[in-house]
């Protein structure tokens, strides 16, 4: 109730101004671990802040996302990704860290459209293109399994804890 006054009161400028004072508020928090504090600052800006100051409406969506992915909230992270790239389409930090969501979510063909994107924008990021080899890989493995009926879907790899190597199991 005192946001929806704040907001009604104060003009656009001062607005922003309010908006960026809960952003810095949220930062703080977030540098603490401090994440559902931090999301609650993100959001107060985000509410607050006019939807013509488009640059900072996403980097207030994409730092609540940030919190999210902290506290494993990924579908909501992916919701205020999303967000942020209505804002800001050529937001690439957030653009990985949505297909990152995605991936978790195991929205698998998702995750690899926003890292080719991010990779046709940044060939030096690291993350897309291990994403990327990881797919041409994949793609390359079922060429040989197809004519057997199979495909690498049909494989898990797992990481064993204790010693750091791995396992691949069967699964039909």
């Amino acid at each position: 109730m005192m946001l929806l006054l704040l907001i009604l009161y104060l003009n656009t400028k001062d607005r922003k101004a309010k908006a960026q004072e809960y952003k810095e508020k949220g930062n703080d928090y977030f540098k603490r671990s401090e994440y559902l504090e931090a999301k609650e600052f993100y959001t107060n800006a985000i509410k607050i802040c006019p939807d013509d100051f488009v640059k900072e409406k996403a980097i207030f969506h994409a730092n609540r996302a940030a919190c999210l992915v902290k506290i494993d909230h990924y579908k909501e992270a992916i919701d205020d990704c999303t967000k942020a790239l209505d804002f800001n389409s050529d937001y690439m930090k957030v653009r990985l860290r949505r297909a990152q969501c995605y991936e978790h979510e195991d929205r698998l063909e998702e995750a690899l459209e926003d890292y080719q994107k991010v990779f046709d924008a940044d060939h030096s990021s690291h993350v897309a293109r291990e994403a990327l080899m990881v797919r041409k890989l994949k793609e390359l493995g079922n060429v040989f399994l197809r004519p057997f009926g199979l495909s690498t879907d049909n494989f898990r790899v797992q990481q064993d804890p204790n010693t750091g190597g791995y396992s691949m199991n069967f699964q039909k």
